[in-house]
């Protein structure tokens, strides 16, 4: 039988609702979940380790970091084929991703959660972390890194987003579409990774922000960040990555101080480029000297920006990483 380590770090997979909080508040254990989801320990051997019960809005950076720490000893343990880390579905996107770019290895890494509290009808917990122990233990993900397994498709982390507030089906890969399906209770593997990208050491700076574009949006926001020490800026753009002029001046000047800026459209799907050539457009960000970041979301541009600032890159390592993969 196959061996699975299953890190749970809490979420709404471990939250009840407490009436006198008024909400959903962490509740269960790995142990608790697990006895919450039959057949589980018939898919493989099961090693859980309770990192913690940690809401994903609170997750930060050096958290991630925190983290891939228990997740690497798991994955370099010759006896384990897969792990699955359970967690919050707020930032499973960003979890995934910043882990993605770190791993290095064969193991297939899964990312799982619920979209409901074990109080609500239709708690999704159970069947969410079936799917990722089974898609863990495949054969068929591995070296395809690190993936997110939410009702029955399993997606790359570098394409996955969160696409609904409380939709049992809000993970979606706008992009390129899901890896793998659970069928049958098999992993039925659709497509493979065209590349991936990837940094050498988990180490990464703070604060790097996020400054979303639209509608009277100057570049206030963007000097504000400066004046706050920012290590780098990501600039979520209307658009195939159109901006004022206004936001486009602040970015120039953080740039002249030597802060990189990476561009990347609002839209959730689809890449930043350099079809419009008015003052703000994404050719003009390019001229400026601004990194485009291919098809990633701003999370996700983040993550890599602060890892990549990190790992020393200068602006060719930066605009190679954030840059679409090649194919192999």
């Amino acid at each position: 039988m196959t061996r699975v380590a299953v890190i749970f770090t809490g979420g709404t997979i471990s939250m009840a609702l407490d009436p006198a909080a008024g909400g959903n508040v962490p509740a269960l254990d790995g142990a608790e979940i697990m006895a919450r989801t039959p057949g589980l320990a018939g898919i493989a051997e099961l090693v859980a380790i309770d990192w913690g019960r940690l809401p994903g809005s609170h997750f930060s950076i050096a958290t991630l970091i925190d983290l891939w720490a228990t997740i690497r000893e798991a994955a370099s343990d010759a006896s384990t084929d897969g792990v699955v880390v359970v967690q919050g579905t707020d930032t499973i996107e960003e979890s995934a991703f910043c882990w993605d770019l770190l791993h290095d290895g064969e193991t297939p890494i899964v990312v799982t959660g619920s979209m409901r509290s074990s109080s609500e009808a239709g708690y999704d917990g159970p069947a969410n972390l079936i799917a990722a122990v089974k898609a863990a233990a495949s054969p068929g993900l591995l070296g395809e890194g690190v993936t997110v397994a939410m009702a029955g498709s399993i997606h790359a982390a570098d394409d996955v987003a969160k696409r609904h507030a409380t939709s049992l089906t809000a993970f979606q890969s706008p992009d390129l579409g899901p890896l793998a399906v659970l069928a049958e209770d098999r992993v039925v593997v659709g497509r493979r990774r065209a590349g991936r990208r990837h940094v050498a050491t988990a180490t990464a700076v703070e604060p790097v922000h996020l400054i979303t574009s639209a509608a009277g949006v100057d570049g206030s926001l963007l000097d504000a960040a400066v004046g706050l020490g920012s290590r780098g800026i990501v600039v979520a753009a209307a658009g195939s990555g159109n901006t004022s002029a206004e936001l486009l001046a602040a970015a120039e000047r953080a740039m002249a101080q030597g802060i990189p800026v990476a561009l990347v459209s609002r839209t959730g799907a689809g890449r930043a480029g350099t079809g419009y050539a008015f003052p703000g457009g994404g050719a003009t960000w390019v001229r400026a000297g601004a990194l485009l970041a291919g098809a990633l979301n701003g999370p996700k541009a983040r993550i890599a920006l602060a890892l990549g600032i990190g790992n020393g890159l200068d602006r060719d390592g930066l605009a190679a990483l954030l840059a679409d993969p090649a194919e192999p």
